[in-house]
């Protein structure tokens, strides 16, 4: 995969070694070439400034402190007087034949000298430096000039790596915002002044694709709801016209083929209401909430259920946990419809599992800084290997008694879900019974638990 970050790192910092290192070169040489200029200029200023006399020239290296280290290993001085007889030469020096006056480089045995003659009225004087030693000097000071642009390279490595990664960085923030979004959210992306002008048609163009996905799902939200009414609305009437014929003795039989298809039609009208249910939580966007009591939702719910509760003789009702107490409204930020529809799923699926005289309760609490409530019902529970398996879509457990689609619990997991909810089902320990577990409700204002 093609990456524009290390594109660009790439040729940047290539580019720059490669100039780096031609200029390096180029300063390199044009030094060397300089600190050999120098050098000659060295010798013709050592011969200029020896002594004239000869009594003088012969006790150099003892008494001339300003002459101190010409006769050392780097320069080699001889002296011919007017006859031409070599009257001085530095110490533990090698003897050169005299050359004609001026400058050249000449080669003796496997050595190299660079060497100035410079003929005087009196005498006739030879400077010569060894071309090692002068090479090597020459080395040094050229090394000497390349520190600048050594210590340069790093940092403008460095400048080019943060000035690249200020230059991506909003395509990494346009990345991160589009990373973070709930897969419901289509809103269009905010621009502002710091997003460049080359990504502008990017963000245009993502937010047009937003638009027409935002429109599609409208257009899907509005079916699911048009379905809704159309399925709903014959199963009803076919059910009424049944009863109706059934009333008064237009239908006749024995009864247990009308309460068949009675059965089957309130199965029949169950399974298209969870349907449309589940199908319509799925094309909902998940939005910020609302203030709600979550208490009244609770005793909403139960006061909706309790005559099917009535049916089957079982004990429904609406609890506290402390510290919840009975007066406080438990309010929260949520959506008012679907926990309407993930606690009715809950307690209906309690009451349609729990037998005869058994109990079911809807119980608030507090967890921590999050309300929430626990649905517990003294049915037969649920096997533990099937704990998990129970919240996918139309699974029935083995042993599973009564009718059902097996779709109530996993409606309620995908109201839970898209509102940021965590469900949890646990068999209860001390007595027989499951107990489902619903938490992360956020109240208004971040009130702590002291409020309550």
């Amino acid at each position: 995969m093609t990456s524009i970050r290390r594109w660009l790192l790439g040729w940047l910092i290539c580019g720059l070694a490669a100039a780096s290192g031609i200029a390096a070169f180029g300063i390199f040489h044009t030094a060397r070439e300089e600190a050999n200029e120098l050098f000659d200029y060295e010798l013709r200023t050592v011969a200029l400034s020896l002594p004239s006399n000869l009594e003088t020239a012969e006790t150099v290296e003892q008494q001339g402190s300003e002459f101190e280290g010409i006769s050392d290993d780097r320069i080699l001085i001889e002296i011919w007087d007017k006859g031409g007889s070599l009257v001085y030469h530095s110490r533990l020096s090698p003897v050169l034949a005299r050359l004609p006056a001026g400058i050249r480089t000449i080669e003796r045995g496997e050595a190299h000298w660079r060497v100035l003659g410079l003929q005087q009225p009196e005498r006739f004087v030879q400077v010569a430096q060894p071309v090692s030693v002068r090479e090597a000097l020459a080395l040094h000071l050229a090394l000497h000039t390349l520190w600048p642009l050594g210590l340069l390279m790093p940092v403008t490595i460095v400048l080019v790596l943060f000035v690249v990664a200020r230059g991506l960085a909003p395509i990494g923030g346009l990345s991160r915002s589009l990373a973070t979004r709930s897969l419901d959210s289509l809103e269009p992306l905010r621009l502002d002044g710091q997003v460049p002008v080359e990504i502008r048609p990017l963000v245009d163009a993502l937010n047009d694709l937003l638009q027409r996905l935002n429109a599609a799902s409208q257009a899907q939200r509005t079916f699911i709801a048009d379905a809704a009414h159309e399925l709903r609305s014959p199963l009803a009437a076919l059910k009424l016209q049944l009863q109706a014929a059934s009333n008064n003795g237009t239908l006749k039989d024995d009864g247990q083929t009308i309460e068949r298809i009675d059965t089957r039609l309130n199965r029949i009208i169950r399974l298209v209401q969870q349907l449309l249910t589940l199908a319509r939580e799925d094309a909902n966007p998940a939005n910020e909430g609302v203030s709600v009591s979550l208490r009244k939702i609770g005793e909403q719910a139960v006061s909706d259920f309790s005559l099917l509760a009535e049916q089957k003789q079982i004990d429904l009702g609406l609890e506290f946990r402390h510290p919840v107490t009975q007066d406080n409204p438990c309010n929260v930020l949520a959506d008012p419809h679907g926990v309407s529809v993930l606690l009715n799923n809950l307690i209906d699926n309690a009451i349609r599992y729990t037998p005869q005289g058994g109990r079911v309760d809807v119980v608030l609490c507090l967890t921590g800084e999050r309300l929430g409530f626990d649905v517990v019902d003294t049915g037969p529970g649920i096997p533990e290997r099937e704990l998990e398996r129970v919240l996918d879509r139309f699974y029935r457990g083995e042993h599973t008694k009564g009718t059902g689609s097996g779709l109530g619990l996993a409606i309620a997991a995908r109201i839970a879900q898209r509102q940021q909810l965590t469900l949890q089902l646990a068999n209860n320990v001390e007595a027989a019974g499951l107990t489902v577990s619903v938490r992360g409700f956020i109240r208004p204002g971040g009130s702590n638990a002291a409020a309550l």
